[in-house]
Order: C-alpha cells, then structure tokens, then sequence
C-alpha cells in the first residue's frame, strides 16, 4: 500500500510540474510585445538633386527613383529607432543618414530639402484630425533655398492666410472654409507677389501641405513654385 501511495504521489508531483512549465510557456509567450507601427510619407523638395532611393533599416521601400518634387503615400514603419537613408537612385552614396525615434501611430513627413550640395531632412509630426464640417487644413512649409520670407495671400483680397515664412520654416495646418482659391507668395510684409499660384480647390475634410519648392532663380523644373501633397 506504501508502494502505492507513493508512486501515485510521484504522478501527481510530475503532473503538476508538467503543468507548471506548461503554464509557465504560455506565459512566457504572452510576454512577446507586438510590434508597433507609424506612418511616414518622404517627399523630394531638393529642386537640383538627382532622383533618391529611401532605406529604412537598409531595406529599400521605394520600387522607382523618387525624383523632385514628388512624395510617397505614407509608408507603415515599425516604431522605435529607425535608421533613415536617402541614396541617390541605384548607388550606394548615402547623402542623408539618420537615426530617428518614431512613435508608434503618429504620421509624419520627412523632406529631403536644400541644393544638393547642402541636402538635408526636415522631419515633422502630421496631425491628421478630420476638419471641422465645410472646412480643410493646410499646411504651409518654405523650401525654396533662396526665396525670402514671404507670405501667403490671397490674390482677390490681399488677406494674409501664412505670414512671414524663412526657408526651412513651417506652419501648423489651419482650418480654412472648402472652395477654390487663387494664392500670392509675397516678400513678406510688402505687396510684391514672388509667384502666383495656379487656382487651389480645397476639399471638405481633406488635409493638405502646400510647400514652395525651387530656387527664386531657377528655370525649368527648378523654377519657383509650389507642390501640394495631400495628406488625407
């Protein structure tokens, strides 16, 4: 009967540390963090460099050189420290190299912008919020290297929407009432129009980036202008 009782005690006991480990590995399973995503869209505001390959982590996302002044749609990225390189198409030269610390579920935009000889990244948070009812948002970034600071106005009224712009700076995206409009860029604090900006229709509920792109002396493609990125 000692037998016995013993050997049932020993059964029990083997039962139980299967168990334990067994318990023990699906809670070790659970204790995996899933991977978290951003959202990142890349645009080429670089008016005389040549078309760019981008790598995140050394794995190249784009199929086809991306060429000024184009953008991506926005890529899903894993959260975290991510290494960012932009290579002009096909080579291995890496002309901007960075470590950025991306937030899981934030979006944002990353301009690869300046002459070529002085490329660099401009990396900002896009908040994606839906507009009020009837309005958009708009964003306004100055990327021409050579262009002063200038303002936004609008042709018919001379109101100012974006005032008083540098290279390389930028406005949070602001709510303006949907329809078509007709923009100045002006020398900022005066009424001396730089450019005159094709007619904009603004959609309700959509979230736009107007960027001035080229060189004030530019010609061709390089020429002063403006890009519209549509961000949602």
């Amino acid at each position: 009967m000692k037998k016995k009782i013993g050997l049932i005690s020993l059964t029990l006991a083997l039962l139980g540390s299967s168990l334990f480990i067994s318990s023990c590995s699906k809670e070790d399973s659970n204790l995996v963090t899933p991977k978290t995503y951003a959202k990142v869209l890349v645009a080429h505001a670089s008016p005389n460099a040549p078309a760019v390959d981008l790598l995140i982590d050394d794995n190249k996302v784009n199929s086809t050189g991306l060429g000024f002044p184009i953008y991506t749609g926005y890529l899903e990225v894993e959260s975290g420290a991510r290494n960012v390189k932009i290579n002009p198409t096909g080579t291995l030269t890496t002309v901007i190299n960075a470590t950025l610390d991306i937030e899981k579920d934030v979006n944002y935009t990353i301009f690869a912008v300046d002459s070529v000889s002085k490329i660099s990244a401009i990396v900002l948070t896009d908040d994606l919020t839906a507009p009020a009812s009837g309005k958009a948002h708009v964003r306004f970034v100055h990327l021409s290297p050579d262009a002063p600071a200038v303002d936004i106005a609008v042709a018919s009224s001379g109101a100012v929407v974006f005032g008083n712009k540098k290279f390389k700076e930028y406005t949070s995206f602001t709510p303006l009432d949907a329809g078509d409009y007709m923009l100045d860029v002006r020398v900022a604090g005066t009424s001396t129009v730089a450019l005159v900006l094709p007619k904009i229709t603004l959609e309700a509920g959509k979230i736009y980036t107007v960027f001035a792109k080229g060189f004030l002396t530019g010609t061709g493609v390089q020429a002063l202008g403006a890009q519209i990125i549509v961000n949602k």
